[in-house]
């Protein structure tokens, strides 16, 4: 799964690599947890990209009220297509979550007890950062008010995150950022075809301290290694 990660920037680099049409307002943050607010990447109106503040935890259309949202923070690639509250989405609402990296805990031994240990994982080259692959949704309250809510799509482990965890946010390639933002494609198996674990080599993995653990706790210091 995909549960926490990072996006401190820098903005410049956000907007090379997204190619992105206009500015966005985002500060820099080192511990995103669920139910808060994202950057997602669209496509624009004119054929561009934008970048858009989206709540993290898909609310379906049909759904009755936000509390759905803590429960769909991740969508299986392998079922993305078929899953009621996500398949209209995937068709028609797909994103990429910016990321500088994100964070898994493995289960370890300390003395005589078990213990969670925080990882962070990160693109091989510090300067990248991963794009996720995501959807999005608009949800209308009763008393008529929008909600954009987003979520993130996972995938099998690659070989660096096995001895971690068995899941991992699917990362996309930058080549196929148009193919998944493009509307009018609406190819099931070709979409899934990019639902796939990332190279193992364009990454990195390090234990980070346990301070991360607290999902209100945001420092720099929580993406250096322990």
């Amino acid at each position: 799964m995909c549960g926490r990660y990072a996006l401190y920037g820098p903005t410049s680099r956000t907007r090379e690599q997204f190619d992105l049409d206009d500015g966005f307002d985002f500060a820099p943050r080192h511990n995103i947890p669920p139910t808060t607010n994202v950057l997602v990447v669209q496509s624009g109106p004119d054929g561009g990209r934008v970048a858009r503040p989206h709540r993290w935890g898909l609310i379906p259309s049909w759904a009755k009220d936000v509390t759905i949202g803590a429960k769909l923070i991740n969508a299986r690639g392998e079922t993305v297509a078929e899953k009621p509250a996500f398949r209209a989405a995937f068709r028609c609402w797909r994103c990429i979550v910016p990321a500088n990296g994100f964070y898994e805990w493995k289960p370890v031994q300390d003395g005589s007890r078990t213990i969670k240990q925080p990882y962070f994982i990160r693109p091989q080259d510090e300067g990248d950062l991963f794009g996720f692959a995501g959807l999005t949704e608009r949800w209308v309250s009763p008393e008529g008010e929008e909600v954009h809510t987003c979520c993130i799509i996972t995938t099998d482990a690659n070989a660096l995150m096995m001895p971690i965890h068995d899941r991992m946010p699917v990362i996309l390639q930058a080549r196929d950022y148009g193919a998944w933002l493009e509307p009018g494609n609406a190819g099931v198996n070709g979409l899934q075809e990019l639902l796939r674990p990332a190279d193992a080599g364009d990454m990195i993995a390090y234990s980070v301290c346990r301070a991360v653990n607290s999902s209100r706790s945001d420092s720099p210091k929580f993406v250096e290694p322990a």
